[in-house]
């Protein structure tokens, strides 16, 4: 294998690694107490990331110039305390929570940002707090803890594959091809669902083509790449604070 390739598996397996490293150094072996208080952690991280994840994609359009009118967020993450908060905030959703009414006035740019928003939560906090785990060996309740709550984030760009990350590889791999085929509707192969997307176009009665789904598929590819790009960000930052912190 060469140096290039080796490096590549490496950072290929550091999500893994870094479970295994906060697995390893706060839950095992046989922790009870530790377990439970990763538990409780996850609960009350994923109660809080839900919305805060939705209201990032929502001020993430307004920040970069974007409109909002309709953002969904379930009740039980506490859509209507935020609906008395933000006049776009509506209570109740098929989803735990999802923007369905925001205008980016034709920009891919203001769309991407829109999408990406949330993510900045997964470099900036729970990638450095995934990271940091391992380092508490001799404390941990403390390691367990900061597993708990930085899972959701930490593991969103992959639980995403399907969602934002999708879209996101949508509206580069679309705006693309139009470049030499600008008959193709920018809408077609760009959605927050990849399998209802895929429902739609090939399983309910629509002619999906051999372009349809070359296009759907570099799509998500191209949101993979992104998701572990996302993550390697997170590590970076995390390396870069540490460095900070030691100097």
């Amino acid at each position: 294998m060469t140096v290039a390739a080796s490096r590549l598996a490496r950072w290929l397996a550091l999500p893994v690694n870094d479970l295994r490293g906060a697995f390893e150094a706060s839950l095992l072996p046989g922790r009870g107490p530790a377990w439970l208080v990763a538990g409780l952690a996850l609960v009350v991280s994923w109660w809080i990331y839900v919305p805060v994840h939705e209201l990032a994609h929502a001020l993430g359009c307004l920040a970069a110039g974007g409109e909002v009118s309709r953002l969904e967020i379930a009740p039980r993450y506490g859509g209507a305390l935020l609906a008395r908060l933000f006049p776009w905030v509506v209570a109740g959703a098929g989803y735990a929570g999802r923007l369905v009414g925001f205008d980016t006035h034709g920009d891919d740019l203001v769309y991407l940002v829109t999408v990406a928003a949330p993510f900045l939560v997964t470099v900036l906090i729970a990638v450095p707090l995934l990271e940091s785990s391992p380092g508490d060996r001799d404390r941990p309740l403390l390691g367990a803890v900061k597993l708990g709550l930085a899972l959701p984030a930490a593991l969103a760009p992959f639980s995403s594959l399907t969602g934002d990350y999708y879209e996101m590889g949508s509206i580069v791999i679309s705006r693309i091809v139009t470049l030499w085929r600008p008959s193709l509707p920018l809408t077609r192969w760009r959605s927050d669902d990849l399998l209802e997307l895929v429902r739609a176009r090939f399983f309910a009665g629509s002619a999906g083509t051999i372009e349809d789904g070359l296009g759907i598929a570099a799509s998500f590819g191209l949101g993979v790449a992104l998701s572990f790009l996302t993550y390697w960000s997170g590590a970076w930052w995390a390396r870069a604070v540490l460095r900070a912190a030691s100097a």
